[in-house]
């Protein structure tokens, strides 16, 4: 197999091993991915859809040159709309995190407030950008779009978290002569924490498909989506792309981080993180 660690079998049980073969598949992946972008670029010949090597040279353009309709830089639109991402994410952890505790906790809580989460939850977080541009101006409004697309997510995970646990572990905690407070601070929230990373990388992918739509109904904030409209106002669809290839580095790097802290804290607590 092309992807065996090279010198021998490949062994899952070896760090190398597993460092080498998920590099290798995922540089398989992405060459796959340019390759059939490459094909269609190329078969469609339209200017809707530029080439991989257009969409780099306009990226290449944008950071050592800025945006030459308005001046700015590529590294003013990725901390626009980082900024932007980041609060509404932190938003949602501090909202999303213990409400989920208490309605996974509380049976009658979560009976009476599910109605009401079930009705908001299929509503695109997209939808609700003019309403809250409008509501909260344009340096709020986005965060807001950010928020509710991360805050579902990360609120249903901790819930389904909180049921998930052993009843054996609470009543172990109880025999012991722990009190409901100590339960709840000593069993409930600890092991709810991998169930609330996963939700975190859910949500971060989300948040991120938010951001670009928000940005395009609040365009004095800049940002990214500012950026892709701009450029495809202008015709110019290698900017365009090159935009949409930022917002899912972007993307990449947040989840990223979130996958690798998800695993890191799920061995330390000896909870699988597959």
């Amino acid at each position: 197999m092309g992807c065996k660690a090279i010198g021998g079998r490949y062994d899952p049980g070896n760090r190398a091993h597993r460092l080498a073969r998920s590099a290798c598949v995922t540089t398989v992946s992405l060459a796959g991915l340019v390759l059939v972008w490459w094909f269609l670029s190329v078969a469609i010949d339209r200017q809707m859809l530029p080439s991989p090597p257009e969409v780099w040279d306009a990226l290449a353009d944008l950071f050592a040159n800025g945006d030459s309709m308005t001046g700015r830089s590529a590294w003013t639109y990725i901390g626009s709309s980082f900024s932007t991402f980041i609060k509404g994410f932190l938003l949602a952890f501090a909202v999303a995190f213990p409400l989920g505790l208490a309605l996974g906790y509380f049976n009658l809580l979560r009976e009476f407030a599910s109605p009401a989460f079930e009705v908001l939850r299929p509503i695109a977080p997209v939808a609700w950008a003019p309403v809250f541009v409008i509501l909260f101006g344009y340096q709020i409004g986005p965060m807001m779009v950010v928020f509710v697309g991360i805050f579902f997510p990360l609120m249903t995970s901790v819930i389904f978290g909180v049921r998930k646990i052993e009843p054996n572990w609470t009543d172990a905690a109880k025999t012991l002569g722990a009190s409901p407070l100590q339960i709840f601070c000593k069993v409930v929230v600890p092991a709810s924490i991998p169930y609330l990373m996963n939700g975190v990388k859910v949500g971060l992918g989300i948040g991120w498909m938010c951001i670009v739509s928000a940005e395009l109904y609040a365009s004095p904030v800049g940002g990214i989506g500012f950026y892709i409209s701009n450029q495809a106002s202008a015709g110019y669809w290698p900017g365009v792309f090159s935009g949409i290839f930022l917002v899912g580095v972007l993307g990449i790097a947040t989840v990223g981080a979130a996958d690798y802290l998800h695993r890191s804290l799920s061995k330390r607590m000896g909870v699988d993180a597959s």
